[in-house]
């Protein structure tokens, strides 16, 4: 079991939310640990598709107050750090998928090319770092190759 990072925007288009659906659920299928930033969005949608696989989320929550998570996060860790917060997200990630995002996503993705964590991109920032794949199955088939290659 393997703990895989999802990443992207707070808001987001119906097109991304079905896509981060989409891998939360193929994350969950595949019988491994989803963690997000724990809000809305990406992050929400995530963990909604991971709930219908019964799988588990974890949200690493910028705020000071557990109930600032999305409903579908079960274990809500709680920072008060805000922004801060994203290189938690990262270190506690096997692996990481980007879905989309604004700047918040970017940096998570700069703490992964200095960590030298996985990644897979999915519509999201191309800066050198990361495997391009639209696919949300084959995204989480490939996270899971590029953590296994790397254990």
């Amino acid at each position: 079991m393997k703990i895989i990072g999802v990443i992207g925007g707070s808001t987001c288009s119906e097109e991304i939310y079905n896509i981060a659906y989409e891998v939360g659920r193929h994350i969950a299928k595949r019988g491994n640990i989803l963690i997000c930033g724990g809000l809305g969005g990406v992050m929400e949608a995530a963990c909604k598709g991971a709930k219908s696989e019964k799988g588990l989320t974890i949200g690493i929550l910028p705020t000071n107050d557990k109930n600032s998570k999305n409903p579908y996060v079960d274990i809500p860790i709680v920072t008060g750090m805000g922004e801060a917060r994203n290189i938690i997200i990262v270190k506690s990630s096997d692996g990481i998928i980007a879905i989309d995002g604004g700047y918040g996503t970017l940096s998570e993705l700069a703490f992964c090319g200095v960590l030298n964590i996985p990644v897979v991109l999915i519509k999201s920032w191309d800066i050198g770092i990361g495997i391009k794949e639209d696919n949300p199955e084959k995204a989480v088939d490939l996270i899971i190759k590029l953590i296994e290659k790397r254990i």
